[in-house]
């Protein structure tokens, strides 16, 4: 089969879909792959690494594109609408239920998309989420604690305190992936660290991980209101699969946080949930309503892309290699992955995406 990996197009998103690695592992299984020039520069891989596992580099993203399997990171822009043609297959991640204008262009132009995020184990486990939800997870706090900083647009916070003085609270929506690793890094940096979340069989596993040093919660409404305005760094870590994401957190009790604190919300590419949180990209990450920090960049990973291409292409190669050699064939064998199908023959596949747009069944 002829693999398609086109150059990333989102603001300043440097990973790429398939690593030299991977780009080897299918070249020696007899595909042909067609990278598109520099598609790997920003995340450390070189046209000619690419070259030498066997690629063909291509000059422009048409001709990438223009393969049977296209492998991408993120989701097609405004500006590939026009390479979504029935008879392809695309690969990446999607996140549907927060764009309406993406689901009816990949409807009308008759191509299959398979979207990383649903695909799902038996055991109910996101295979492909999982990777990029640690690295955003950790990076939450990362981005947080720096945006804490007074030259940021922060009160000037240091997490972790120092000896006489107080660390600074760190707050997790949702128990998840995202939130166990954003409260992993504020534990590692010496916060004080509340994770609220509504299982309680999740808070008891959080329990054996974190002991003492981590406070567990129940998450209602009233805990919500209660938690939020003493927090300095607040985490949005929910997820609802395939769903836009619930809103926790109201402007007004946004408005009763503390000038200078932070929200970092990493459901922001699902909707988001908290209310005053809006897409921002890495070029403008953060804005400043009602005196708090906002960061809502969609594809925080893209900040590391080194690490994030290789922890991505470790989940997702055997799904790609199953792609390459079966074809839609490959859904069959591998229900896994058959649970990862959003659109297909101009039809919206995936029931909770199905949900979302019932208007567009």
């Amino acid at each position: 089969m002829e693999v398609g990996v086109p150059k990333e197009t989102k603001d300043q998103e440097y990973r790429v879909g398939l690593s030299p690695g991977s780009v080897r592992g299918l070249v020696e299984q007899g595909h042909r792959v067609f990278v598109e020039m520099n598609a790997g520069t920003g995340a450390g891989f070189s046209d000619a690494e690419y070259a030498q596992m066997g690629a063909t580099i291509v000059q422009t993203a048409k001709e990438a594109w223009d393969r049977e399997l296209i492998v991408k990171v993120k989701e097609p822009l405004p500006n590939e609408y026009d390479f979504l043609q029935k008879g392809k297959l695309l690969f990446t991640y999607l996140h549907l239920a927060a764009d309406r204008r993406l689901t009816e262009c990949l409807l009308n132009s008759g191509i299959t998309a398979i979207a990383y995020e649903t695909v799902e184990s038996p055991d109910l486990r996101l295979p492909l989420l999982a990777p990029m939800s640690i690295i955003a997870g950790r990076l939450a706090t990362q981005f947080g604690a720096r945006y804490l900083e007074r030259q940021q647009g922060g009160r000037g916070v240091l997490l972790g305190g120092v000896p006489g003085v107080k660390p600074g609270r760190v707050v997790v929506l949702g128990g998840g992936v995202v939130g166990t690793e954003a409260a992993r890094i504020a534990v590692g940096m010496g916060a004080q660290v509340q994770i609220l979340d509504v299982s309680v069989d999740r808070l008891s596993y959080l329990e054996s991980l974190f002991g003492s040093r981590v406070e567990l919660l129940f998450s209602t409404t009233a805990q919500i209101e209660a938690v939020v305005p003493e927090a300095d760094l607040l985490v949005g870590a929910v997820l609802v699969l395939a769903r836009r994401a619930p809103t926790l957190v109201s402007r007004d009790l946004v408005s009763k946080m503390r000038s200078g604190s932070v929200i970092v919300d990493v459901a922001v590419d699902q909707g988001g949930c908290i209310e005053t949180v809006r897409p921002t990209s890495h070029s403008h990450p953060t804005y400043i309503e009602a005196g708090v920090v906002h960061y809502g960049v969609p594809n925080m990973p893209g900040a590391v892309p080194w690490t994030a291409t290789q922890a991505l292409n470790n989940s997702t190669f055997p799904y790609v290699t199953k792609l390459a050699n079966y074809g839609l064939a490959a859904l069959d064998r591998d229900p896994s992955l058959a649970k990862g199908l959003n659109v297909q023959n101009n039809h919206l596949i995936h029931p909770a995406v199905q949900e979302v747009f019932p208007d567009l069944v």
